[in-house]
């Protein structure tokens, strides 16, 4: 069963996420409410992706991912970018990233978990 680290501000967010690896797709899920907590529960419970929301007060998910990359215990941990601003001009900065894919919101709760998987199987 894949192991998902969900790190989003808003809760309401973080629950359908949540619920949509869950529920639909039998995922195990540990969740995040910001960069800060998703650093320490990234390197305690080791998830096979971590999907990250870019925007965030204090740590957004930039800084959050830099962390996670600069940590031992972390930096192997694929990254999926969760982000409302997607425009074609930040797919060149998301490859330099080697972030494992970049998924918008609002998203489709039913087709997540696919969608993740067919990232992580491309990185």
């Amino acid at each position: 069963m894949p192991r998902a680290l969900v790190v989003d501000d808003d809760d309401s967010i973080r629950e359908i996420t949540q619920i949509a690896l869950e529920v639909v797709a039998g995922w195990e899920v540990v969740t995040a409410a910001s960069g800060a907590s998703a650093i320490e529960l990234a390197a305690e419970h080791q998830p096979d992706v971590v999907v990250l929301d870019l925007m965030m007060p204090d740590m957004d998910g930039l800084a959050t991912f830099g962390h996670l990359r600069a940590q031992a215990s972390t930096a192997h941990i694929p990254v999926v970018l969760l982000t409302a601003k997607v425009q074609v001009g930040d797919r060149q900065l998301w490859d330099e990233m080697a972030v494992a894919g970049v998924i918008s919101k609002p998203f489709d709760p039913m087709t997540l978990a696919d969608q993740i998987t067919t990232m992580l199987e491309r990185g």
